[in-house]
């Protein structure tokens, strides 16, 4: 089965979390993208531990900035799907389609203001009902995200 959309992890810094998302790339037969600066070394035993042996498995392209990866992979706009806690849209609202990128923000800071401000009206977002919530874990929304996209892409 072929690539059917992208994950874009911007700036990540937690190892645990880039791991399970490179172990759900590999589930779905996704192409993981990093863009760096990452909190992390790449090579780093918790990275190998949390994507398990599947690591070796991830179809990786990593890119020194969001500048870059525009440049190196010159998608449309609309193919471009951000997410964020205050996004304007609800992700069941998000129109997937084949060779979407699903880009998620750090751990801590989320995405740049520069990315926000050029690109908020493609942001997205999970709901949450409880007032005690002020973020869900990356990994779980990337793969949240992911299982979405593959539904609407592929059914």
């Amino acid at each position: 089965m072929q690539n059917n959309f992208n994950i874009v992890l911007f700036e990540p810094e937690i190892p645990g979390n880039t791991g399970s998302i490179g172990r759900t790339c590999v589930a779905l037969n996704l192409r993981l993208i990093l863009i760096k600066p990452y909190g992390f070394d790449i090579d780093e035993k918790a990275v190998r531990r949390a994507g398990l042996d599947y690591w070796k498995y991830v179809n990786l392209t990593e890119y020194d900035s969001f500048t870059d990866f525009l440049q190196g992979e010159s998608p449309s706009e609309e193919q471009l799907f951000f997410f964020e806690n205050d996004g304007s849209e609800n992700y069941y609202q998000a129109d997937f389609k084949k060779d979407c990128y699903l880009i998620f923000g750090a751990e801590t800071k989320g995405l740049s203001k520069e990315i926000y401000k050029n690109y908020h009206h493609r942001m997205f977002y999970l709901p949450m009902y409880s007032e005690h919530i002020r973020s869900l874990n990356l990994s779980n929304t990337a793969t949240t995200v992911a299982y979405e996209a593959l539904r609407k892409i592929k059914f």
